[in-house]
């Protein structure tokens, strides 16, 4: 699990059930992005609320999870210097 915290206190990181961050401080959620079928049954992910590219298609709801688990990660830095 990767977590960013930045100057001001605040810890951005995704979203998973390994460390229990709300005893931190007061938890916040905010959707990075959107993963939905397409009409013909493939995946896309769409990266748009972090100002991200839309990924895909990709066969598999699977497949699309990790490659967005895998860009958000790859970038929680970056993200997390755009939402302060």
């Amino acid at each position: 699990m990767k977590i960013v915290i930045c100057p001001d206190g605040k810890i951005i990181s995704l979203y998973q059930e390994v460390i229990d961050l709300s005893r931190c401080g007061r938890a916040g959620h905010r959707r990075a992005s959107q993963v939905e079928p397409t009409v013909t049954g493939e995946w896309m992910v769409d990266l748009s609320p972090v100002g991200g590219p839309t990924l895909g298609p990709f066969a598999r709801r699977s497949d699309a999870l990790a490659e967005e688990t895998a860009w958000l990660s790859q970038r929680l830095e970056e993200i997390a210097e755009r939402i302060k």
